[in-house]
């Protein structure tokens, strides 16, 4: 089948959804702030806990990770998604999701060739990567600290 120009433009055009951006953008704004909110008042728990500003915002990025992961999980991070768009990629929340969203999809093939191979999909190199780093620099550095 042989298409002209004017036709695949044509084509395009039906196929094609008009962005309706006068809502798309104020979304993306308003559930990235919250998301950020979020962030912050995690911060200012964990803070109000006794915990200094260092430990507070290293604790309130795990938080992030974990809720995103969970919300991943649970199919509540699509939906929101769905929604706000470029909102939930947030760098923690969406490399979270990034990570989690593939392994979930392979799950049904096993721990090690569906779930755990499937890690590595999108970010997952990154962060597994520096994770499994630092578990191993912080056995090492607990060796040599109890010699």
């Amino acid at each position: 089948m042989k298409v002209t120009k004017q036709e695949y433009s044509e084509m395009t055009k039906q196929a094609s959804h008009n962005t309706k951006s006068y809502f798309t953008i104020p979304m993306a704004f308003l559930i990235g702030g919250l998301i950020c909110v979020l962030g912050q008042a995690l911060i200012f728990l964990y803070q109000y806990w006794g915990m200094s500003t260092e430990k507070a915002s290293s604790l309130a990025s795990i938080t992030l990770v974990l809720l995103s992961a969970l919300a991943t999980g649970f199919g509540i991070y699509d939906k929101l998604a769905k929604h706000a768009g470029a909102g939930t990629l947030v760098p923690i929340t969406g490399f979270a999701n990034a990570v989690v969203s593939p392994a979930l999809e392979f799950k049904s093939e096993g721990l090690i060739l569906g779930l755990g191979a499937k890690l590595f999909i999108i970010a997952g190199p990154v962060i597994v990567y520096g994770v499994a780093a630092s578990i191993l620099y912080g056995v090492i550095y607990w060796v040599f600290s109890i010699i």
